[in-house]
């Protein structure tokens, strides 16, 4: 409780008297809680509400048990679930998927690298130029190297493939 004012604090009624109230001792609304001098007036201090000791302790365990949950919550290295291990978890999750998505893209480079050179193989046969069958073992090769940046280097061509998308 606040005092309501700015005085001398007595704890008791007179020198050596037993005191108002102790520490920890459940009060009602309107009990005297204490006796503040000012100005050489006393005023004597009522309890504005009740106040239970027991039910103050319960309380105060219980708001103790939440704080260690949501500490809990905010880090929890046994179990792994914590937000910062969460967090942390995400990040590598995060990482996984820009690497698969590079890779996803050397990938469909190369896909499209050996499908233009199997109709390129394929229209030498028809036509009988020799150019096209060498232009589609050049695309094949393009693709064997498209295959190999997705698999070693997947980020290598990044700036290329998102060069419009800054």
């Amino acid at each position: 409780m606040k005092a309501p004012m700015v005085g001398t604090f007595y704890r008791a009624s007179a020198p050596g008297a037993k005191p108002f109230v102790e520490t920890g001792q459940s009060v009602a609304e309107g009990d005297v809680l204490c006796i503040i001098e000012a100005m050489k007036l006393l005023n004597e201090i009522e309890a504005d509400h009740a106040a239970n000791a027991d039910l103050k302790a319960r309380l105060t365990k219980t708001i103790d048990a939440w704080t260690k949950t949501a500490d809990r919550y905010d880090d929890e290295p046994s179990s792994n679930e914590g937000r910062k291990q969460l967090a942390e978890r995400a990040k590598q999750a995060e990482h996984k998927r820009e690497l698969a998505l590079a890779r996803y893209h050397q990938y469909e480079i190369a896909s499209a690298a050996f499908q233009i050179g199997i109709v390129l193989a394929s229209a030498e046969v028809i036509t009988g130029m020799a150019a096209l069958g060498w232009l589609s073992g050049l695309l094949g090769i393009c693709g064997l190297g498209f295959m190999a940046l997705g698999l070693w280097v997947p980020h290598a061509l990044d700036f290329l493939l998102h060069a419009g998308s800054h």
